[in-house]
């Protein structure tokens, strides 16, 4: 005779409770993903010094990559999961010679371990290929996707 056709219907009762309770805390602990969303906090032109720089050569018109001097260029924020990240970047004669995070998430120690390995290697993915079109890094896919929104943003300010 099959074990749950016995005359048992305590047993069949307490498993199919179990099953169901699982099933639903399994459910329950599902997390949706959600995509980092650009902030629509406008860029703001950088102070001091480099601003003298930024208006000589934003006074070039539209040459692009036939821009001679130096400008700095701030990126819109991104609003990620874990917090903003913003980036500005350094063009010298149509080239992006510099790229800083100016935000990241800071909030705990956690978030800054992931941020001492994961900015260094998005700043030198980005120099090397001279756009956005960057890699992820692993263990900060959040901050990488904020990272290249941004920065996108900024090359799209610096006209690149």
């Amino acid at each position: 005779m099959h074990p749950l056709k016995k005359n048992r219907p305590l047993r069949r009762i307490v498993l199919a409770s179990a099953v169901t309770a699982s099933g639903l805390v399994m459910l329950l602990a599902l997390k949706p993903h959600t995509a980092p969303v650009i902030a629509v906090e406008p860029a703001t032109a950088p102070s001091g010094g480099s601003s003298s720089s930024m208006s000589s050569s934003s006074s070039s018109g539209s040459g692009g990559s036939t821009t001679t001097g130096t400008k700095t260029v701030t990126g819109d924020t991104a609003q990620t999961r874990w917090g903003p990240v913003q980036v500005k970047i350094t063009v010298k004669n149509g080239k992006v010679t510099d790229v800083t995070a100016v935000q990241s998430p800071s909030e705990n120690p956690r978030d800054q371990e992931i941020n001492s390995y994961a900015l260094p290697q998005l700043k030198s993915e980005a120099l090397a290929a001279q756009s956005a079109n960057i890699d992820t890094v692993s263990g900060a896919t959040y901050t990488s996707d904020g990272y290249r929104q941004s920065l996108q943003s900024a090359l799209d300010s610096a006209g690149l």
